[in-house]
């Protein structure tokens, strides 16, 4: 009888190489982009590390990140169901009145713009690839072009479309070539956008991976979650968003490819210390 025994193979393990460059308490990180970037800018604020995630809130498409890293001034604003918007933010910067929601916008910019100057480490993660225009000539609202969020207005009111290849990278371009000396990260959201319809939202994610390829280095987060993490015990109760324990296996995985053993071993020692401080005694 052979005593040799057979090992399965139970996991597809996607190559992910640790990087040349590390990040590090000396580093201040900005992170923008889908919801996957607060996820991960969550698990860095628990060990404090220097973060700033999001400003504008979230966004999803690679030319409204764009747009939110180069906006300088408050864009016009509208009024939808009590709350004023703006067009290129989430929201979470809607206010109830007009002035309410100049101050959060205007405050949303300086924020990105001062994080922006200071970050020595960027990590963008596009979530899809399809974008809704506003039309020219809506009555009442009195703006047109790219929207980071629909802010629940009627589908009538936008096109749809889907990004080329070309239009994101000749988006992100300029902005790279500006701010050369930061480490762009780049990775694609692994959180599947159902409502495009799978067969869409697959066209969308190989387009952002696509683009990506071209514009620098990347993580692979959207292939950890598909291949290594198929099982849908790792997918949240919408079966759609990872897991919390996803969540900590993604960070586990970024941690191996861009941190020294002496940086991870503090980002434990100050994990502890986080979850000591913000533990709730019950009596």
């Amino acid at each position: 009888m052979n005593n040799e025994y057979l090992m399965v193979k139970l996991q597809t393990i996607v190559d992910s190489k640790p990087s040349e460059w590390k990040i590090g308490y000396e580093d201040k990180v900005l992170l923008v982009g889908s919801c996957f970037s607060d996820e991960i800018g969550a698990q860095m604020e628990q060990r404090y590390l220097h973060v700033i995630c999001n400003p504008f809130g979230t966004l999803y498409n690679p030319l409204s990140i764009a747009q939110a890293l180069t906006m300088k001034e408050v864009p016009e604003l509208v009024e939808h169901e009590g709350l004023w918007h703006s067009m290129a933010h989430h929201g979470s910067v809607s206010r109830a009145t007009k002035e309410e929601a100049e101050q959060a916008v205007k405050t949303s910019i300086e924020t990105m713009q001062q994080a922006l100057r200071e970050a020595t480490v960027v990590i963008v993660t596009f979530g899809t690839a399809w974008v809704y225009e506003m039309k020219e000539g809506i009555s009442g609202l009195g703006v047109s072009g790219l929207v980071g969020n629909c802010h629940k207005l009627p589908e009538s009111c936008f096109t749809r479309r889907r990004l080329s290849v070309e239009e994101i990278v000749a988006a992100w371009k300029p902005i790279l070539a500006q701010y050369p000396e930061k480490h762009w990260l780049f990775t694609v959201s692994p959180i599947r956008h159902i409502k495009d319809g799978l067969h869409e939202n697959q066209i969308s994610k190989a387009t952002l991976l696509q683009a990506v390829e071209q514009l620098g280095d990347y993580f692979p987060s959207y292939e950890i979650m598909l291949d290594e993490l198929r099982d849908y015990r790792f997918y949240a109760d919408d079966l759609v968003h990872p897991s919390s324990l996803a969540v900590n296996y993604i960070w586990e995985r970024f941690m191996e490819c861009f941190c020294t053993n002496q940086t991870k071993n503090e980002l434990v020692l100050q994990h502890k210390r986080w979850k000591h401080e913000h533990h709730r005694s019950l009596h």
